[in-house]
């Protein structure tokens, strides 16, 4: 369980049990209002009682002044036939109705709120119904109305730290990559010097020519890393050509039993790209699928170019992910190696994302048949 439960989740359980406590102190509150005024009104009805079978001048002063201080709640007396004898604290102003549509409408809403109350006067009878306050139906309706306003604050808080996080995580590997770039930029200047004076001894033409090359691919490395920290100048090529490219570079460095093809059915496709920003993005995705590859197998990238975009999509049958993990993967940090920091896949989303304005994610995973990462770019 612990895989699916994090700050939020907590956070959110938190809010929800306060909405519980507070939901179930209200209605306690509400249920001894609700009996306050049902206490009132058979209080107000022994005084109608009063005022019409009391010559007591005392007594019926005090029944009318029972009466006249019940200002909250509304009621409605019939008679036996259910004729309407009069009502009171009901705004007939507030409706377009007339009165007497409003009044049976308010009775048939009281009759299934409580059971009416008889005043029985000897000659007849009265029944007295009632509804309820507005400050009952308010302490009814504030626990919802505080619902309304915790989940709006939790989105608020929830949004404001993820944004905040996500900034942080941002700066952090930014820094990590100039860092990187510039702790890398001393010896590459040192290296370099050095292979100029082997170029003087001609037995060293070999050893050179492979240390050259080396040496480059550290250079286009610690290049990489420079322009994560800032935003890259696009220049349009050939997405076939880079791809290309990449597949042969790749295809060197990987098992003999694995196997690397490209598909597509153009063979130019012109997007704008950072070429050496893409080259790593690529890397990565096919890094991951030889690492999910118990040293054979097939990784198939596939280019479709659509008028407004071009998919291009890596495809193994590696080990895959599992789904608990999916949304996980591009997590800085997030790895399942017992090696790495788990940020090729961060700063690959950085990459598309931020930098090409495209979007990256994984189309398609099952355990144990592997994994499809698609790549959109804007055309």
């Amino acid at each position: 369980m612990r895989q699916y439960l994090n700050w939020k989740t907590y956070l959110s359980l938190i809010a929800l049990l306060i909405v519980g406590a507070s939901l179930h102190y209200t209605n306690q509150l509400a249920g001894k209002l609700a009996d306050e005024e049902t206490k009132k009104v058979r209080e107000l009805a022994a005084a109608l009682k009063t005022l019409v079978q009391s010559n007591n001048n005392q007594e019926n002063a005090f029944a009318s002044n029972i009466i006249e201080q019940n200002h909250a709640i509304p009621l409605i007396i019939t008679d036996e036939k259910g004729g309407i004898q009069d009502f009171k604290n009901i705004d007939t102003t507030k409706s377009l109705a007339p009165n007497a549509r409003l009044i049976q409408e308010r009775l048939a809403e009281f009759k299934k709120l409580h059971l009416p109350i008889t005043v029985d006067f000897g000659t007849g009878k009265s029944y007295v119904y009632y509804g309820e306050s507005d400050l009952l139906t308010q302490l009814r309706y504030f626990p919802y109305v505080q619902l309304a306003i915790i989940i709006l604050f939790l989105l608020v808080v929830l949004i404001a730290l993820t944004t905040a996080h996500r900034s942080l995580q941002n700066q952090v590997w930014v820094g990590l990559s100039k860092e990187t770039a510039h702790q890398l930029g001393t010896p590459l200047s040192s290296i370099e010097a050095w292979l100029e004076l082997l170029r003087d001894n001609d037995e060293n033409s070999e050893a050179v020519i492979e240390m050259q090359k080396d040496l480059d691919r550290l250079k286009l490395v610690a290049d990489r890393f420079s322009k994560v920290g800032s935003a890259p100048q696009l220049e349009e090529e050939n997405l076939v050509t880079r791809l290309e490219g990449i597949v042969e570079y790749m295809h060197k460095r990987a098992p003999k039993k694995v196997d690397i093809t490209l598909h597509t059915k153009e063979k130019e496709i012109p997007v704008n790209i950072s070429g050496p920003l893409l080259d790593w993005v690529m890397e990565n995705l096919i890094r991951n699928a030889l690492d999910a590859m118990a040293g054979h197998g097939k990784i198939d990238i596939t280019i479709a170019n659509h008028p407004q975009q071009v998919w291009v999509d890596v495809q193994d049958n590696g080990k895959g992910i599992p789904n608990y993990q999916v949304k996980k993967v591009f997590t800085p940090g997030f790895t399942t190696k017992k090696r790495g920091w788990g940020l090729g896949l961060s700063l690959s989303r950085r990459i598309i994302e931020k930098y090409h304005h495209g979007s990256i994610y994984v189309k398609h995973s099952e355990v144990g048949k592997g994994t499809t990462f698609r790549i959109i770019l804007r055309r």
